[in-house]
This record gives C-alpha cells, structure tokens and sequence, in this order.
C-alpha cells in the first residue's frame, strides 16, 4: 500500500530504538499507537487568529503548511512529555520554516507533542519533513487566489487522489463554524502506511460547506 512511499520506516525504528509494542505506560516519550500528520490551510488560520495578533506569517503566501506531527493513542494523546532528548537548535528551527512558517509554532510543537515522540528535536524535525516531501497537497489547492466554498468529502476526495494508498478512515477534515482549518493524515507508528485514524476521525468536520480564504500574495 503506501509501505514504498515510506521506506524510511526503518530509519524511525532506529532513531525511537524501540519496539512498539513494548511500550507499557502512557506519557512516556516515545510510546504511543499512531502519529497524526496536520495540516494547516493557513489563510483560515491567519483569518481567525494570525491576522489580529500581525503574524509574519499572515503576510506570505502560504497555502498549506504543517501545523504539527502528533504522537497519538487510539483513544486520546500525549502532551508535555518529560524527555532528556535534545530539542531542536534555531537552526534547525529556522530550516522548517518553509513548512511550519513561525518559530514559536515549531517551539510550541515541540514542547507539546515532539518531546512525546521518543525522537531528539533535530530527529524529530527530520521526519516532518520527509513526511511533508512525500504526502502530496491536491494541485487546487496549492494556491487560491480566490475565496472558495467546498464539501469536507471535495477536500478529502482530492487528497485521497493524489495520495496513493490513502483511504477516507485515515483523513480527517476539520472545520471551525464555517472555515476550512485543516487536513490530518493518520500513519502507522513506524510511518510504514497509512492507518486508520479512528477517535480523529470521528471528530471530523460535519459542515455541508467550507469556506476557504484566499492564498495571499500570490503562489506559494
């Protein structure tokens, strides 16, 4: 299935050296069911939010950017992890920033749900990328120039047409009161394939009609 599209599964296992079905005891790094990759549609997100507060990032043209990679169980997640691993430099920090464009949301990630995951900060950062070079954004929605309105199954139909191997039970599309907000990917523990996202799922988005803001500036 997608187990080609992510060969470097083995890499991961290495870097958790840890076998995942050893893990025991909640709230410890490292030990968790599934991770959850989301992304941002980031003018929804500079509408409600970045716009009010004047985030850089309301001032470029991005579409969708990585809100976070998640460590998650079946039922509920880790936060706050107690880990001696070594978070990430501000040079690492400055190198995503094409995907997760502010340093305080990779500090703010990290904190919450990278110190989970059993991987140094520079490991950990490593992996969003590779994730981010490999799930594809649908070519619609890479830039929009204009507002648009769209069905939560219209968002999930054109991931899964991009994304070879993905099915509706491993995305989940999330909303606030009108907006699109993002698109969450479920992936097995040693990212090997996609799995199904189960609690994430049901708390997908419910609206008949999403509104979509437009890219500013141009392309991404």
């Amino acid at each position: 299935m997608a187990r080609a599209v992510f060969a470097f599964a083995a890499l991961l296992l290495a870097l958790l050296g840890t076998d995942p079905a050893a893990a025991q005891s909640r709230g410890r790094p490292g030990d968790f069911d599934l991770w959850v990759l989301s992304l941002s549609w980031s003018p929804s997100w500079c509408e409600a939010t970045g716009n009010a507060r004047g985030d850089a990032q309301c001032a470029r043209p991005f579409s969708f950017v990585v809100h976070g990679l998640w460590p998650q169980y079946h039922r509920g997640w880790p936060a706050d992890c107690d880990t001696r691993a070594e978070p990430p430099t501000r040079e690492q920090i400055r190198d995503i920033l094409d995907l997760m464009p502010s340093p305080g949301l990779v500090a703010h990630e990290w904190r919450k749900h990278g110190t989970c995951s059993g991987l140094s900060g520079e490991a950990y950062l490593r992996i969003i990328r590779k994730l981010a070079e490999k799930i594809r954004i649908p070519d619609d929605f890479k830039d929009l120039p204009r507002p648009r309105m769209v069905s939560t199954r219209e968002v999930e139909a054109a991931f899964l047409a991009v994304n070879k191997g993905l099915d509706p039970d491993e995305i989940s599309v999330q909303c606030d009161a009108r907006r699109l907000q993002e698109v969450r990917i479920c992936l097995k523990k040693d990212l090997s394939a996609f799995v199904d996202c189960g609690e994430t799922e049901r708390r997908s988005c419910r609206l008949d009609r999403l509104y979509m803001p437009a890219v500013r500036g141009g392309a991404n």
